[in-house]
């Protein structure tokens, strides 16, 4: 035992420890040189006496041996790799009259991602991590095994976005295991993973995946940057990442897409997006996006090209339902009513003849009352949750008509405008539209159409202005480029989508080679 003791005394140039030093029992400003004592005060100094650190001493029964201590978080760890790493301890270097073998102690554990630490800091940050610390009574410094464990959630499908033909699998809130979910994705020595720690109190782990040769070493120099910008106390979600990376602070849009499909994320990384995964988090952001990437899905990639195209126009067209529906209603029903046929014109005024209350706040009142029952069904207990939003919005809905409070076209148009809401795949642009269909609702009540252009024109200008980590936000629409219109619109057959953007990465464009006859076997 007094070998190994001497071997991990021995500093990183072969020193080895003063025995002045040792005799003296004393600890550094860092907390690791000294003995035993002196390091487990500094532990439990630094933790507050906090009642989960477990500090566990092993006597040497052996002739002139040093005393060791195992350090852990009871809850952080792995009880069963515990146990057999105590064993072990046990076993090899505590037995009486045996041949203690000359490799260093951190060679002869049993144990997985075992390295050593010669800082105080570095040992609280390695036990608050998951990690089993071995204190040697005199030595400079320490060995961690990383045994994590505790309570986790297995790997389960999206329940955010599903689909009908894919992978059935998403994100956790282990970090480890997101990142093994990619590497299953792409099996590639160019998927990098580099880590960075974010928060003073937190300190949360947040990692960027990147393929090298496709991500863009300015986008992701910029990444970097802004990780490294980030000083505050706690990071407990993705979300708090996005808002402080993000371009511009003051937009409704989405500069950043988060996703919880492993798929999703892997397929971005293959077009030379970066992936930010935030420990804790079962949400992945993904960076840089374009404003047409929000409505785009999974599934569009598994299914034929003819139905995917068709499936985006529907998507599309529902976002301009959602955002301008009850505004157009409004403006027309008050400012415009020549605009409608006669027919349509004289049924939408009789159901109107007995409603108190003007086109806009009718519409107003029903896109409140819609939200607080949205709200409601996403906070009530998932057992009810469904029941109330359902029996709510056709119970109130049915009882304002026959009430009279509101007519029943406008329960027509602001189901209608709900339910396109709903289609839109990123719930990020679902909320950006939301908020802004009750500003041009209220311009519509104003001024009428003229309104509703008044209201678009500014916000056109301001998709115009965000950018993404430098990418233009309407791109390849503003500024034009046909040489990335072949996955917006539409969703080219696979043996033409021969390039990947270039608007990300332009040094490795092509995405696969050149199909023989478009596929086809010659007859």
């Amino acid at each position: 035992m007094r070998k190994l003791g001497r071997n991990l005394r021995k500093g990183s140039r072969g020193r080895v420890t003063a025995p002045a030093d040792r005799e003296m029992g004393q600890t550094s400003s860092d907390g690791l040189y000294g003995s035993l004592s002196g390091t487990i005060s500094y532990l439990r100094s630094k933790m507050g006496g906090s009642s989960d650190v477990v500090i566990r001493r092993l006597q040497n029964r052996g002739p002139a041996g040093e005393d060791v201590a195992v350090c852990y978080i009871g809850g952080l760890i792995d009880q069963m790799l515990l146990s057999k790493l105590i064993d072990d301890l046990d076993k090899r270097f505590f037995i009486v009259d045996q041949d203690y073998p000359s490799e260093p102690l951190a060679d002869q554990i049993g144990a997985g991602n075992v390295k050593r630490i010669s800082g105080g800091t570095d040992l609280i940050s390695a036990i608050l991590s998951g990690s089993a610390a071995i204190v040697i009574d005199g030595a400079q410094g320490a060995i961690v095994a990383s045994i994590p464990g505790g309570p986790r959630r297995s790997v389960e499908e999206p329940s955010t976005q599903t689909v009908i033909r894919g992978p059935k699998e998403g994100f956790t809130e282990e970090m480890s295991t997101n990142m093994a979910l990619l590497r299953r994705k792409i099996r590639s020595p160019d998927l990098r993973f580099e880590n960075r720690t974010v928060g003073t109190y937190t300190q949360t782990k947040v990692v960027v995946a990147y393929i090298e040769g496709l991500a863009n070493p300015a986008v992701l120099q910029e990444v970097f940057n802004r990780l490294d910008a980030i000083h505050t106390d706690s990071i407990l979600e993705g979300g708090y990442i996005e808002e402080f990376i993000q371009d511009k602070a003051f937009t409704p849009f989405p500069t950043i897409m988060n996703t919880e499909r492993p798929d999703a994320a892997a397929g971005s990384l293959l077009e030379g997006q970066v992936v930010i995964l935030v420990d804790g988090s079962p949400f992945v952001l993904i960076c840089p996006v374009t404003f047409f990437k929000f409505f785009l899905s999974s599934e569009d990639y598994y299914q034929r090209y003819d139905i995917s195209t068709f499936l985006r126009g529907i998507r599309l067209l529902s976002f301009l339902v959602a955002m301008l529906l009850p505004a157009l209603y409004i403006a027309v029903t008050t400012f415009h009513p020549e605009m409608l046929p006669t027919t349509m014109l004289i049924s939408l005024a009789a159901q109107r003849e007995g409603t108190p209350l003007p086109a806009l706040l009718e519409a107003l009142l029903m896109e409140i009352t819609f939200e607080v029952i949205r709200e409601a069904g996403v906070r009530m207990p998932r057992v009810v949750g469904s029941a109330i939003s359902i029996v709510g919005a056709l119970v109130l809905g049915q009882a304002a008509v026959q009430a009279g409070l509101v007519s029943a076209a406008m329960v027509i148009i602001v189901s209608f405008t709900a339910i396109s809401n709903f289609v839109i795949p990123t719930f990020g642009m679902s909320s950006a539209v939301r908020l802004i269909r009750f500003g041009l609702m209220i311009l519509a009540g104003t001024f009428g159409l003229y309104g509703i252009l008044a209201g678009l024109i500014p916000i056109l200008m301001h998709l115009v202005s965000l950018s993404s980590f430098g990418v233009p936000y309407l791109l390849p629409v503003a500024p034009l480029s046909f040489a990335n219109m072949k996955d917006v619109f539409i969703r080219a057959p696979w043996p033409k989508m021969k390039k990947r953007p270039t608007y990300i990465n332009e040094d490795n464009k092509t995405r696969q080679g050149s199909v023989p006859n478009d596929g086809l076997i010659k007859k």
